[in-house]
């Protein structure tokens, strides 16, 4: 079902080293002129769950939200489910998502662009829909939008909206347009860039009451590294990875599937600071899907690519 799509995302989970000249920060957690670390909550929409909410609706089935035969702009969105300190991420958390079709119509009567997913056991989720159409909104086009219902285990659940930005329904909407307090959908605007295959993609990460597991104990601001890149991507058998290690450290790079499940290690020894390559030769029987990347640094992650094996 993957062999026809390519999938890269380039997003972190922390802060930028002082090493860095350009910042690499998600859509949830700045790094302030004095270092120190925010962590901004994602926030409630002004207009919650809207009217057009189903019950129970069905777990999205292998990742794909809109069927091939629905008409719009494919668009993957993807993202990871942290807790209030950013310190943990959240397995098994219930992302439950609706959105209108390309024409801006809702279906009230079954499951059509409705269904829910949960964050795999490193926190990600992901899904593959069509970019929602407009609609009226009394006089004005309410933005192209996603809802979202989060529920992390035995914590409640969070309702809120996505946009995205440039659309030009945003600075007219009474929900999308506050940019502070309660309701302040800053953070909940991300960009969304045009894969080779004209797919959009776009990271939307989620700060939320909830406990998880560690993401590492390290100083965010001391030891720091980045994947740099990935190729090719897609990939058939053997992809090659260009990372950098910030300050000298003990350094990881794994590989793990959809599911959370760890399938190689490419490195895991004391590195100096400077670029490295690896390469990693799959095995024919390893699945085609969507992989992620990730470099951690004295056991904290600061960084993952997905990339997808045709």
């Amino acid at each position: 079902m993957y062999n026809r799509r390519s999938f890269l995302i380039n997003t972190t989970l922390g802060a930028v080293t002082a090493g860095l000249s350009s910042k690499l920060i998600d859509s949830n957690t700045k790094k302030e002129a004095d270092d120190d670390l925010v962590c901004n909550p994602t926030t409630l929409d002004y207009y919650g769950p809207g009217p057009f909410y189903t019950e129970n609706p069905p777990m999205i089935d292998d990742n794909i939200l809109a069927s091939f035969e629905e008409v719009g702009t494919r668009m993957i969105i993807s993202g990871r489910v942290l807790n209030l300190d950013c310190n943990q991420f959240i397995p098994n958390t219930i992302v439950d998502v609706w959105h209108a079709n390309d024409a801006g119509q809702y279906d009230n009567q079954g499951f059509l662009l409705r269904g829910f997913t949960k964050t795999n056991e490193q926190g990600f989720y992901l899904f593959e829909t069509i970019k929602p159409g407009k609609y009226l909104n009394g006089n004005a086009f309410r933005p192209s939008h996603i809802h979202y219902k989060i529920t992390p285990p035995n914590f409640d659940t969070l309702t809120t909206q996505l946009y995205f930005e440039g659309d030009e329904s945003i600075p007219s909407d009474a929900a999308a347009s506050i940019t502070s307090g309660t309701y302040n959908a800053t953070d909940r605007i991300i960009s969304l860039s045009e894969n080779n295959e004209g797919f959009l993609e776009g990271t939307f990460d989620i700060v939320i009451n909830g406990e998880g597991v560690s993401v590492g104990t390290s100083d965010l601001h001391l030891e720091k590294g980045m994947v740099y890149k990935v190729t090719p991507n897609p990939f058939s058998q053997q992809v090659q990875i260009e990372y950098g290690i910030f300050k000298k450290a003990n350094v990881g790079l794994l590989v793990y599937d959809l599911n959370g499940k760890q399938v190689a290690i490419l490195e895991d020894k004391i590195l100096d600071a400077q670029k490295y390559i690896s390469t990693w030769e799959t095995e024919s029987t390893l699945p085609a899907g969507h992989y992620f990347i990730a470099l951690k640094i004295n056991d904290l992650q600061v960084h993952y690519l997905k990339i997808l094996k045709i």
